[in-house]
């Protein structure tokens, strides 16, 4: 007899728990929970919701539900319990010697997702920082049944533990990584330098993670980045350059996606990443119009934004995306939208047109509708410090040809008969120095 083999990756069975005390929509989060289990690879086959005041400190949730889970995972052969909070030493292990389950907590499980997806040098890093960074402080050991004894006089005695010799080697990886990273981040203070002295904008994607961001991405560049309906499906920033349609050159850059109580550990990993967003001219925060959470995603990225500037004040012109509007059906809580986050006080859709400045935009990034008045929006936010301006300067006045050289960009120069003919960016500052010179 034959047997044929099957190469499908068995998956792992998952016990969602949760405690509501109140503080957050538990339902909301225990769905986004499952969202998050299954793009780690696992199957969810059940979900439970406790309410309490506060989540019991011995086991998370009571006693009695604890023997409902346990019963649970015997009866339907679970192999991971992932708890929809962020768990102690003491909670995890006894919840897993009651149930004889593998059990991880939030923050755990988004962990994973980044260690699977982060493809750079750099996303490898921060990822491990950051993995390190949460589980140092979650070491557990077994007394001194795992300590080790000195040799010579005065080491005897108990000497240094399994467990302090891991969490020393834990320290020293951390500051290696942390000195790695401090070189990645002097990198791209050195590249931001050059991008000013170069003229070089910068536009910033932003937004809830699986809101569209990459899909925006590839239809403004053709970037060819990853584009999945999973949550945090990129990691990696990418770079690309985007022309708008009055012939700008501007640099477009997608950074990693957030998420609700989006893990400090995660946030501190990634600052060097997400402060692209800080030194970008316009940030594009893009949402899911077709999700009845947007308002909480909008309101989750403007407080993620607001502590990656230094007085928790935006100074950034921000344009509001919300994309995925071919399939959100009816559009008209836009406005209850930026009231609650307090961006605007449009009462009505059409106040945004007499803005002077668009501060929301519905698009959708797979069929490519309102891209043009995305990109419109873009230029009117761009700020107005630069124009290209073609030149015929005079012999006796090229020391200013050496000027807009240093301060600007200059794309075709001639010598003629008459001076140099010269095609530039330069500042406005200097259009009334050469305006008599403008062709």
């Amino acid at each position: 007899m034959k047997f044929d083999l099957i190469n499908e990756e068995k998956k792992e069975k998952v016990l969602l728990i949760a405690v509501d005390t109140g503080s957050y929509d538990a339902d909301v989060s225990m769905q986004e929970l499952g969202e998050l289990a299954q793009t780690a690879g696992a199957q969810v086959i059940g979900k439970m919701i406790q309410k309490r005041e506060a989540p019991d400190g011995a086991s998370f949730v009571g006693s009695g539900r604890l023997e409902e889970i346990c019963a649970f995972c015997t009866a339907n052969d679970v192999d991971l319990i992932i708890a929809d909070a962020e768990l102690s030493p003491v909670q995890m292990r006894n919840m897993e010697d009651a149930s004889d389950t593998r059990v991880i907590d939030r923050t755990t499980l988004i962990l994973d997702i980044f260690a699977s997806r982060a493809r750079s040098k750099e996303g490898r890093l921060q990822v491990e920082l950051a993995q390190l960074k949460y589980s140092l402080p979650k070491l557990t050991g077994k007394g001194t049944s795992l300590s080790r004894l000195g040799g010579g006089i005065g080491t005897r005695g108990p000497g240094e533990t399994k467990l302090e010799t891991d969490k020393r080697h834990i320290r020293r990886r951390i500051q290696y990584l942390q000195k790695e990273l401090d070189a990645v981040e002097r990198r791209r203070i050195q590249q931001h330098e050059r991008r000013k002295k170069n003229g070089a904008e910068v536009i910033a994607i932003v937004g809830y993670t699986n809101a569209g961001k990459s899909t925006l991405m590839n239809r403004l560049t053709n970037a060819g980045v990853l584009q999945e309906d999973k949550l945090f499906a990129t990691l990696d920033p990418t770079a690309r350059k985007l022309i708008l349609p009055d012939g700008r050159q501007v640099m477009i850059v997608d950074t990693v996606g957030f998420i609700s109580r989006l893990p400090h550990q995660l946030v501190d990993a990634f600052r060097s990443t997400l402060e692209e967003t800080v030194r970008a001219d316009v940030i594009l925060n893009v949402c899911d119009a077709s999700n009845d959470e947007c308002h909480n995603q909008l309101s989750t990225a403007k407080e993620i934004l607001q502590s990656l500037f230094e007085d928790g004040r935006i100074d950034k012109p921000v344009i509001h995306v919300f994309n995925k509007c071919d399939i959100a059906g009816d559009m008209s809580f836009i406005c209850d939208a930026y009231r609650v986050i307090g961006n605007c006080n449009a009462q009505s859709t059409d106040d945004f047109k007499n803005e002077r400045i668009p501060v929301c935009v519905r698009i959708s990034a797979k069929t490519g509708e309102g891209i043009d008045d995305l990109l419109f929006a873009v230029q009117q936010a761009l700020p107005q410090t630069r124009k290209r301006v073609k030149m015929l300067i005079p012999f006796h006045s090229a020391s200013l040809v050496a000027k807009i050289r240093n301060d600007g960009i200059i794309f075709s120069e001639e010598y003629t008969e008459k001076g140099i003919l010269i095609d530039a960016v330069t500042e406005i500052l200097w259009i009334d120095q050469i305006k008599d010179y403008i062709v």
